[in-house]
């Protein structure tokens, strides 16, 4: 999700890094299609997990969003800001200023993970809008590895996607949109369903985008 569509440029083979870099280079992050003012219903779905002030929450995705510094306003203090885009992730650092040093930025890819990979377990993943640009299965399966490697048991998986009734692309992008049902196929039996509702966020132009929005629990590995 990003700007106007028809500011997006999409060649045939794309490099996914200069793509997203420069969607953050040309727009401040409140004229971003996917800019929310507040994580709500992610924060939502977080305070349900009842986990500590001190948990280690991955946010993989994160963008430039204005979550990071909800949850370091909020007290938290194992955060992860995890983004392709090293850009979006200066703008985090650049809006927090000192409380920068709070977070533990991360600038690697999901599908293939040169950094990712190497971190200790984590105690939430969360993922707002960035699942549903994986396409191929080989993506997915990518995805749901190295998730399924980094949470702990008893630890949380929130995803927040375009639901089946959201839009088919974004930003000129293919898009795999999904239900809870197929989020827990994904995730397999290792995985329940703690709670998921379906949320419409109207983008900073006007545009209905419907989401699910999912709070898995890891039980056993």
């Amino acid at each position: 999700m990003t700007t106007k569509e028809s500011e997006c440029n999409i060649p045939e083979e794309i490099n996914y890094k200069k793509h997203w870099n420069a969607a953050y280079v040309k727009n401040p992050t409140e004229k971003l299609g996917w800019f929310e003012e507040s994580s709500k219903e992610t924060i939502q779905l977080l305070k349900e997990s009842k986990v500590s002030k001190d948990a280690k929450i991955l946010n993989v995705g994160v963008g430039s969003s204005m979550l990071i510094d909800e949850l370091v306003a909020d007290g938290y203090s194992g955060l992860i800001a995890n983004d392709l885009s090293e850009k979006a992730l200066i703008d985090i650092q650049n809006r927090l200023g000192e409380n920068a040093s709070k977070v533990n930025f991360i600038a690697d890819d999901l599908v293939v993970p040169t950094k990712l990979h190497e971190l200790d377990e984590v105690d939430v993943w969360n993922d707002r809008a960035v699942l549903h640009f994986f396409l191929k299965t080989e993506e997915q399966n990518a995805y749901f590895n190295l998730l399924k490697k980094l949470v702990k048991v008893n630890g949380f998986v929130i995803i927040a996607v375009f639901a089946l009734d959201g839009a088919e692309k974004c930003c000129g992008l293919q898009l795999q949109r999904y239900n809870t049902e197929m989020l827990q196929e994904k995730l397999g039996n290792d995985f329940v369903l703690v709670n998921s509702f379906n949320h419409t966020f109207v983008n900073p132009y006007g545009g209905e985008r419907p989401y699910v929005y999912t709070l898995f629990q890891r039980t056993h590995k």
